[in-house]
């Protein structure tokens, strides 16, 4: 029986990371939707080799950092463990690639390939899962700290904070840093637009990224017996909450439509397991209000060039999932308990201050050093040209 549980519970956690990491597809075809023509290839190349480059930082370095195990070891010795452990460092390793996917769609059109390369790198094997291991590994006794003060640890069961509001916050300052896109606001005060290249990629991009993370969130449970519907409704009933009130905020743009589900899935992954369906309801739609109100202030307004929205997408809707977890997990608002929202306030606030710091030590150094950005010149023509030598959809073909 106990070999049946081991085999059943690896199966389960394998189904969750193959659904993760067909998420990365998604990332990929939101991005090549939202940005221009002369950039699709990049965006489909950049999202492939970052969870490469993810992959094997995680492996020697990141998975360390945060659970304290590591694979140099023989082969022999490998297969004498459980079948579940190594799968789990498989899901596991598909939320953190997110992390670099998530940055991705914020310098998008502009930044060199290489040293965000380097920034995967480091965020990966230290940044991402240092304050993983203090969120879901007891690390430096954090969790024990926040329960001796509040009455309860920080609740986050599938990554609203640790992955979604991390990514964010590391997004944000790297945007800043690489500046906006070349005429994209002129000194005129002119904003000059720059549509999505294609609404049907980035639709089908978010409808792969709302299909996987029905593995994001209810395989977080990580084994058969901790399986829960409640995990599913809640995630289904955030998806569409999002969806209705970005419909609604957005005046039926199909940008914010096809991101208000994303943002309702974000900000529901802290408190699926707690929540009511209707309090999951109320945090999904407050997300897409989120998502819409600070996409449109931060492109117009401040003028952040944040092409894909992903600071207001997974770095405000991540953090209100962190503090929604707080809120809506509640008994008295019908949920499990077992939740205080000063915890949540305490956690969700380290998140967001190392993520900010993290991004900026980072960033800031690539930039110092090696530079982020492409030169004029390999902008006017495009990363697909510029990187990859060739262009999405060639003007013509060579003919004998």
């Amino acid at each position: 029986m106990e070999a049946l549980k081991q085999g059943t519970d690896a199966l389960f956690i394998l189904l969750g990371a193959i659904m993760v990491l067909a998420m990365h597809a998604g990332f990929a075809f939101l991005e090549l939707g939202t940005v221009r023509k002369k950039n699709q290839v990049n965006a489909l190349v950049k999202i492939l080799v970052d969870f490469s480059v993810s992959t094997v930082v995680y492996f020697a370095v990141g998975y360390s950092v945060a659970y304290g195990t590591h694979f140099f070891v023989g082969a022999d010795t490998l297969v004498q463990q459980s079948g579940y452990s190594l799968v789990k460092f498989f899901f596991l390793l598909t939320f953190a690639a997110a992390i670099p996917a998530i940055v991705s769609g914020g310098i998008a059109e502009r930044a060199k390939f290489w040293p965000q390369l380097m920034a995967t790198a480091i965020i990966v094997g230290f940044v991402y899962p240092f304050f993983e291991g203090i969120a879901w590994n007891q690390h430096f006794g954090v969790q024990a700290w926040i329960k001796s003060l509040t009455g309860e640890e920080f609740h986050d069961f599938a990554g609203s904070v640790v992955v979604h509001a991390v990514g964010g916050w590391i997004a944000l300052p790297a945007v800043v840093l690489l500046g906006s896109r070349a005429n994209r606001y002129r000194k005129d005060g002119a904003i000059s637009a720059h549509p999505p290249s294609n609404i049907p990629f980035l639709a089908l991009g978010a409808w792969i990224l709302v299909v996987g993370w029905f593995g994001f969130n209810v395989m977080s449970a990580q084994t058969v017996d901790k399986l829960s519907g409640l995990v599913a409704v809640n995630s289904l009933m955030a998806m569409v909450g999002g969806t209705l009130a970005a419909l609604v905020l957005g005046k039926n743009d199909p940008g914010f439509v096809h991101n208000g589900p994303l943002a309702g899935l974000v900000a529901v992954c802290a408190g699926s397991d707690l929540m009511h369906p209707l309090g999951a309801l109320v945090t999904g739609a407050i997300a897409g209000t989120i998502f819409v109100l600070l996409f449109t202030l931060t492109q117009n307004k401040w003028k952040i060039d944040d092409v894909l929205g992903v600071w207001p997408l997974h770095g405000l809707c991540g953090t209100w999932g962190g503090l929604a977890a707080g809120i809506f997990g509640s008994k008295a608002l019908g949920g499990l308990g077992g939740v205080a929202f000063s915890a949540q306030l305490i956690g969700t606030s380290m998140g967001v201050v190392w993520a900010l710091l993290g991004g900026l030590v980072v960033y800031g150094a690539l930039k110092a050093t090696v530079g982020l950005r492409l030169s004029q010149e390999e902008e006017f023509d495009g990363a697909d040209l510029s990187i990859h030598k060739i262009s999405a959809t060639p003007d013509r073909e060579v003919s004998w």
